[in-house]
């Protein structure tokens, strides 16, 4: 069956075609977005809902959407999608970073010239019939220092554009490295250096707990006299009050914004001001962008449901369509060792570790710990899945490390799961063999070789004579077929354990008549999401 998308806010039909030449069904209703009431009714019908920023996916209507795999914004901005929401129930969440990088950037440059030489109001006093010329002197780009705060992709393109107007650029960002910004050609800097030194100051960052108010009245205090300051990227980030302080004393020249602490912004402090240039968040506001962040998502979400992979995903790892088929049968490995950590441990867990081996170190381990941990929380969570497992772990508090190391065995690759409790610690160990299947290679740090079935008896016990007759004996009475049975142990007549894979479910009367048994000290029904 062809999975089913919604398109709820405005997309060309461009965009909506790609779903259908990729084999998705779509159901193209642009003005469903605004009708919460009736969208909360079907969304529950559909595998993927694809938005701008019309539709709002609050907690109630995730709560709703009983089918729901993915939400595709199209766009940068996700504030309309509660996150936290979607990754509990398992929905990734994905936008368009990239789609509209140029747009904004350019928008940024244009505001630094209309504030730089206060073109709106020169405009609307000329159309007026008024000939001031004497009154809006403004100052050259040339030569000036723009200080760019957020060096990523909308930023390095500013930073690209500026230097091109012969602009010097000082950028601060935590995540810019000294070899990146000289590859820019920029001066990376720390806050207050670029506050001291800039004639003009552009915010490229997103809205978070640490860049909320970054530009208040103590880091003005901290500026040059005459400075002025753009803001394309995210209300929030300047404190408006203060800056319009700074505006009305001219400590601060002029201001070109975008983006407003409260959108549609009906009313700012910085409204009326002089040489306050304001538009009405339009950063991404082109025909071009548009179009694009359309066409990507609609490329995005149908990569996704069609074949798996994840690109520009909020919360969760990307997969790109490449690694996707080489990755399948290793994250299948990687949940199956945590399905079996996860049903033969009872207390609660304080530690995780992933060990990942020679070649599954080079792959994409963030996707594969995700699918650890949807293995090991699934025998207590049915639903869980590789987006709401890291969120569920980290609610609870455990400790989550990977280790990667070098080829050190006879595998070319392999992932180890060690979980500790306050009473135990638990490993299991596991590759994937050229046919594809995950195969259990070391439990308890004990070797052995097993294939992995949908259901399967583990046993540990204390290695002594007669113990496979008796379980044979056993399970054979009950009706119970072995499909194969694999054996290890530590040392003779020390621990030993026994892996079972049976063609059914066995019953927990059958198992007690294994744990009657003096030697054995555990039984377990294990049950795996096999194929």
């Amino acid at each position: 069956m062809a999975p089913r998308v919604l398109v709820s806010d405005e997309l060309s039909e461009t965009a909506v075609q790609i779903f259908r030449d990729r084999g998705v069904e779509v159901d193209f209703q642009p003005k469903l977005g605004k009708d919460k009431e009736k969208l909360a009714e079907i969304i529950g019908n559909y595998d993927g809902l694809a938005i701008r920023s019309a539709t709002k996916v609050t907690e109630k209507l995730i709560g709703a959407a009983t089918n729901l795999k993915v939400v595709g914004r199209a766009g940068i901005g996700v504030d309309n999608v509660d996150i936290p929401a979607a990754s509990r129930r398992g929905i990734i969440v994905m936008n368009t970073p990239f789609g509209n990088s140029i747009t904004t950037a350019e928008h940024a440059i244009a505001l630094m010239f209309a504030v730089a030489r206060q073109l709106p109001a020169a405009d609307g006093s000329t159309q007026a019939g008024k000939w001031e010329k004497s009154k809006f002197m403004g100052v050259e780009i040339t030569g000036k220092v723009l200080g760019v705060i957020g060096a990523g992709n909308i930023g390095s393109i500013v930073c690209a554009r500026a230097i091109g107007l012969k602009m010097h650029v000082v950028a601060y960002d935590p995540f810019l490295s000294k070899e990146r910004a000289e590859e820019m050609g920029v001066v990376k800097v720390e806050l207050d250096e670029l506050f001291a030194r800039a004639d003009f100051i552009t915010l490229h960052v997103p809205l978070t707990d640490k860049t909320r108010n970054i530009i208040d009245a103590e880091a003005i205090a901290k500026m040059k006299p005459g400075v002025r300051i753009i803001n394309c990227a995210r209300g929030g980030l300047v404190v408006e009050s203060a800056l319009a302080e700074a505006l009305k004393s001219g400590h601060v020249a002029g201001a070109g914004f975008d983006v407003f602490e409260v959108e549609p912004a009906n009313e700012s402090p910085l409204f009326g001001l002089p040489n306050v240039v304001c538009t009405p968040h339009l950063g991404a506001s082109t025909t071009e962008a548009q179009e694009n962040v359309a066409l990507q998502i609609a490329e995005q979400m149908s990569d996704y449901l069609v074949n798996g992979a994840v690109s520009n995903a909020i919360n969760m790892p990307s997969i790109t369509a490449e690694e996707a088929p080489i990755l399948k049968p290793f994250i299948r490995l990687a949940d199956v060792l945590g399905a079996f950590v996860g049903q033969v441990t009872e207390s609660a867990i304080k530690e995780i570790e992933i060990l990942y081996d020679g070649s599954t170190a080079a792959m994409n381990t963030k996707a594969l710990t995700s699918a650890v941990l949807a293995g090991l929380i699934r025998p207590q969570v049915a639903d869980v899945n590789m987006v709401s497992a890291p969120v569920m772990i980290k609610e609870k508090g455990v400790i989550l490390s990977e280790v990667k190391r070098d080829k050190s065995g006879v595998f070319d690759g392999y992932i180890k799961l060690t979980v500790t409790t306050a009473n135990q610690t638990r490993s299991v160990a596991g590759t994937v063999f050229s046919d594809g299947k995950p195969r259990f290679i070391q439990i308890k740090g004990i070797n052995l070789d097993a294939d992995v079935g949908k259901h399967m008896v583990y046993l540990t016990n204390t290695d002594v004579p007669g113990m496979i007759g008796f379980i044979g004996t056993t399970l054979g009475d009950a009706g119970v077929n072995i499909a194969n049975f694999q054996l290890g142990r530590e040392k003779e007549g020390g621990d030993a354990i026994a892996l079972l894979y049976v063609d059914g479910p066995v019953s927990e009367t059958v198992l007690d008549k294994l744990r009657a048994n003096a030697a054995i000290r555990q039984a377990k029904q294990l049950v795996f999401n096999i194929d």
